[in-house]
């Protein structure tokens, strides 16, 4: 993917509730540099949210990744894809994905190729769309399938964003085999951790060190606070 980079204006997150609006009016026409969060009723999927960029970016590379996904769902990704408006096609998906739905991970398989799916364990869940002008990555609760509840999605457009998704499903590719069923987590060498942790080693405290209580009063039997006596 060509990193070229499209000055981030620092105009921050712009938010929006969708109750009703389709994909094309809730996501809107896309800007370099947005950062656009939505909050939608279900009414539009993900594979909407997909087309709608693509009308407006042209002919890209794509990266999915879902914990599940519908047939209706998969042909019209398939569509996208034989129409050359997808350039090329990876799928990250749940490990449980293939027991769960075993028709349609073989039919994903059929549609995209034996090497465009990872299965590990993942609960994330984006769309990265790339070509020389724009670096999109969609960031959602949504899965590949009709869900009509309470869902978000946001979409950013960020060069140096849409990199680090990139080096994370180029990892995971590398690194999980064709038709693979991965259980342990990717090591994701590319993503190196942000916060390290230090394990601190010290000493024993000595206990003549410490401070002793100090007393001021006594509890008589009869249950009385008197002043205590000192030397």
């Amino acid at each position: 993917m060509k990193a070229q980079a499209h000055a981030r204006p620092n105009a921050g997150r712009e938010i929006r509730t969708a109750k009703a609006a389709n994909a094309a009016e809730a996501i809107g026409p896309l800007r370099h540099g947005q950062d656009v969060f939505i909050l939608t009723f279900g009414q539009f999927s993900l594979i909407d949210a997909l087309i709608h960029v693509l009308d407006q970016t042209g002919p890209a590379d794509v990266t999915i990744s879902t914990w599940t996904a519908a047939d209706a769902h998969l042909e019209r990704a398939r569509d996208l894809l034989e129409s050359a408006r997808i350039r090329s096609m990876r799928w990250i998906v749940d490990r449980s994905f293939e027991a769960r739905q075993p028709d349609y991970c073989y039919h994903m398989r059929r549609l995209f190729g034996l090497d465009c799916i990872r299965a590990i364990r993942t609960h994330s869940k984006f769309l990265l769309i790339c070509n020389d002008d724009w670096h999109v990555v969609c960031r959602t609760s949504m899965n590949m399938n009709e869900n009509p509840r309470l869902e978000n999605i946001e979409v950013s457009e960020d060069a140096a964003f849409a990199a680090f998704f990139q080096r994370v499903a180029d990892d995971i590719f590398a690194e999980v085999g064709e038709g693979e069923n991965r259980s342990p987590l990717p090591i994701l060498g590319s993503a190196q951790e942000s916060f390290p942790f230090r394990e601190v080693e010290a000493g024993l405290i000595p206990r003549e060190s410490l401070n002793e209580p100090e007393t001021t009063h006594v509890v008589s039997r009869g249950g009385e606070a008197t002043p205590h006596e000192t030397a």
